[in-house]
């Protein structure tokens, strides 16, 4: 089952993302003139502060929707994997990439592909969901889903790991890690609440479902999910827990 993305959703839904991403640009630390690779690129809004440093950029995600909001903004974005990533051999002085990698189902081929376009010592500097990423919502979507008969539609391609389990499978592809750190990271949601954060990075799951199951589903996973994610003011928090790391090639 296939994540599908509409950039207008993600927006108004999803502005989080890059909004929150300054730590990990932090550890980035682009310098001018360097070539950079921001790998799952999405709709461009932080491949733009990528660039804003006078570094030469270049994005990739394998989203033609997403791809054109980039390009829309000027970025120098192309289609591609990140199994099979376009770009010759020792191409880039760094990999950057933000909330992309967890949804990359061969980590291990992902791997060998950013060891292969980065230069000798070369930097890898990457945040993604780390264990126990929105547990509360994946548990409740996966309950709800399971009642109507559908429990193998739960999304459950999305990965993440340990720092341990993490930091072990980028040295065995010959990565050097200089810092990885687990962080909680509970996010407050914007006024489309969690039905839109469902719609928006589920979506995958729901249109795999029939028509008219994907509301009821929506709404019972809104409801189990109200208590503990949900203040009395009405206002959403998603449990986020981010996973980042610098290494070298």
């Amino acid at each position: 089952m296939e994540q599908t993305w509409n950039p207008l959703d993600y927006e108004k839904n999803g502005a989080f993302v890059h909004g929150l991403a300054g730590g990990v640009l932090e550890w980035l630390d682009a310098k001018p003139s360097e070539q950079i690779l921001d790998l799952g690129c999405g709709d461009g809004q932080l491949t733009g502060r990528l660039v804003s440093t006078g570094a030469s950029v270049v994005g990739v995600d394998a989203s033609p929707e997403m791809l054109a909001a980039a390009r829309s903004r000027g970025i120098d974005a192309r289609e591609g994997s990140a199994e099979a990533l376009p770009f010759a051999d020792c191409s880039f002085n760094a990999v950057f990439s933000n909330a992309a990698l967890h949804w990359v189902r061969e980590q291990d081929a992902m791997l060998a592909e950013v060891r292969r376009v980065l230069r000798p010592g070369g930097r890898f500097v990457a945040e993604m969901g780390g264990h126990g990423n929105i547990a509360a919502i994946r548990v409740a979507l996966a309950a709800v889903l399971a009642r109507y008969g559908y429990g193998d539609r739960k999304g459950g391609e999305n990965y993440y790991p340990t720092p341990a389990s993490y930091a072990r499978r980028l040295e065995r592809h010959g990565f050097k890690v200089e810092r990885i750190a687990l962080t909680p990271r509970p996010t407050p949601l914007p006024a489309s609440g969690m039905e839109g954060w469902l719609r928006t990075f589920c979506r995958g799951a729901f249109d795999a479902l029939p028509e008219e199951l994907r509301q009821p589903v929506v709404e019972e996973t809104v409801a189990l999910l109200a208590p503990v994610l949900r203040d009395e003011e009405g206002n959403w928090t998603a449990d986020y827990v981010r996973l980042r790391f610098a290494a070298t090639a």
